[in-house]
């Protein structure tokens, strides 16, 4: 088996307040790549979408550009930034950081098939 896709060409994109979520789906692959413009925040942005408190989903993520920061439902804060690979479990918030958009690719696989998309569907 081979598979090839291009991101200039994804498969589908969901549009969301202060920013958007492209995503290709490959046999044992579904990859995003989301893009936060400055002022977008989890729990303002994707909230209302989710219908949950804090973002559910599981990400193994790689920053392309701007700054992210992540707090933990626990407390645990951090902030990522280009050429991080990053690790975060279910039960977060995060937001840009600065001015700058945060461009960011995501390989766990449920932001491509879950993120932004409502509870209800």
């Amino acid at each position: 088996m081979f598979e090839v896709k291009t991101l200039d060409k994804p498969d589908e994109r969901r549009d969301f307040p202060r920013g958007h979520l492209e995503a290709v789906h490959l046999t044992g692959l579904d990859f995003a790549v989301a893009t936060f413009e400055p002022g977008w925040r989890w729990s303002e942005s994707i909230a209302p979408i989710a219908g949950t408190d804090s973002c559910q989903i599981h990400h193994n993520g790689y920053i392309i550009q701007g700054r992210l920061r992540i707090r933990m439902d626990d407390g645990a804060e951090g902030e990522v930034g280009p050429g991080d690979v990053f690790v975060c479990g279910p039960g977060h918030d995060a937001w840009v950081v600065g001015d700058e958009q945060v461009v960011a690719y995501d390989f766990a696989g449920a932001m491509a098939t879950e993120y932004a998309k409502s509870s209800e569907s």
